[in-house]
């Protein structure tokens, strides 16, 4: 390539800095739960526009839009999501959500300016110098509501053509510029599992003539993550837990019904695959004994990510052209992330970019008083810049 598109970028944002930070500003103070991100889906469209670049808007919400030629290559791909949580913020910003009980406390917000930004300055790259690879920009809804709005997005047609695609996700728990990638499993399958448990119902004494349904429940919470522990490789990261158990009405009568909820999570797509049939099995061999029927509803949510190894290779090389220093191991989070969907049909790679001032407290993602330092945005941006640019040589 005759001209460096990294360096391009990185240029581009630094005159363009005070611009993006009000996109995000404003994605920020007006957040839209998912499936219902018109607003957004509208502002983005327009500041891409405002760019010259062409959109294509998704049946509901959302949207994506191309740049370059298509080549035998195939296109590189960005992906952002746009949808924000149904929490109340509290952190007292500028920018504070205007929206009540809505606000963007997972930094998708973060994620879109970063794709938007790196949208807009690629788009006047390609006027003044002409791109000589495809790229897509994809805005995806609904990335926090089951099973994920990768999903519909992929049926869409956002993949056809693609070769690879990134990602990234703001992590308050890291400093600011820094980079965190991991090859393989960065996040984590999650599955809901609803368990009914039946019985004949009695009196507290005398059952021995009934089943018990309590006792039946406890030993489904006791004795499942055990029993699972040995029927797993212990180096997945499986992990069953109850978030929820409801049973009885009075203290001397046994119920006839009893229900618990939890998730099921792990970080091996090859167990993430089999825990429907292994779950059901298990259940049943410890109900055996009991005299309870049951039934199971088990709920795929999404895969784990696994982030290609080349793909991974290539952000790496793209955070370190960037900066030597700011690339750091990223640990595996057993927090489920829908992106883990565009992996099982084309490589690529999710890094998480820092988003810590360095002072004070680390506040957490899906909570009210989350803030982010926004110089994490243009280190976003100038990443993305970086992985173009390491597309380009490669292709």
């Amino acid at each position: 390539m005759t001209h460096n598109i990294s360096d391009y970028v990185n240029a581009w944002f630094n005159d363009h800095r005070s611009e993006v930070i009000g996109w995000r500003r404003h994605i920020h103070r007006y957040p839209e739960i998912s499936n219902n991100e018109v607003l957004t889906t509208s502002y983005i469209a327009g500041v891409l526009e405002s760019y010259g670049i062409s959109v294509h808007q998704f049946p509901q919400t959302g949207l994506m839009a191309d740049l370059g030629p298509d080549t035998e290559a195939g296109r590189l791909a960005f992906r952002a999501d746009i949808d924000a949580l149904p929490l109340q913020e509290v952190t007292g910003l500028e920018c504070t959500s205007v929206n009540a009980g809505v606000c963007h406390a997972c930094g998708h917000d973060v994620h879109t300016t970063v794709v938007m930004g790196t949208a807009c300055a690629l788009a006047d790259y390609d006027r003044e110098h002409g791109l000589e690879f495809g790229v897509r920009f994809i805005f995806q809804p609904a990335e926090e509501v089951w099973v994920g709005g990768a999903t519909d997005v992929i049926e869409w047609g956002a993949l056809e053509g693609v070769n690879s695609i990134y990602a990234i996700h703001v992590e308050p728990k890291l400093r600011v510029g820094r980079i965190g990638v991991r090859a393989g499993a960065i996040t984590s399958a999650t599955d809901v599992v609803d368990l009914k448990i039946t019985g004949p119902g009695g009196h507290t004494s005398r059952p021995h003539l009934t089943a018990d349904v309590v006792y039946a429940l406890g030993k489904v919470i006791t004795e499942l993550p055990g029993l699972l522990s040995r029927r797993v490789d212990p180096r997945s990261g499986t992990v069953w837990v109850v978030g929820q158990v409801n049973a009885g009405y009075a203290p001397n009568a046994m119920p006839e019904t009893g229900a618990l909820s939890g998730t099921m999570r792990t970080a091996d797509i090859a167990i993430w695959r089999k825990m429907p049939e292994l779950t059901e099995q298990t259940i049943a061999e410890i109900l055996a004994p009991t005299g309870c029927e049951h039934e199971l509803n088990y709920h795929r949510g999404v895969p784990p990510v696994l982030n290609d190894d080349a793909s991974t290779a290539l952000l790496s090389a793209a955070a370190s052209a960037i900066d030597p220093q700011a690339v750091v191991q990223a640990p595996q989070s057993s927090g489920g992330e829908d992106f883990s969907w565009y992996l099982e049909h084309v490589p690529g790679s999710m890094a998480r970019l820092g988003c810590w001032s360095g002072e004070g407290e680390q506040h957490d993602l899906h909570m009210g008083d989350l803030t982010v330092d926004e110089r994490a945005i243009g280190v976003g941006v100038k990443l993305f810049g970086s992985v173009a640019q390491q597309f380009g040589e490669a292709n």
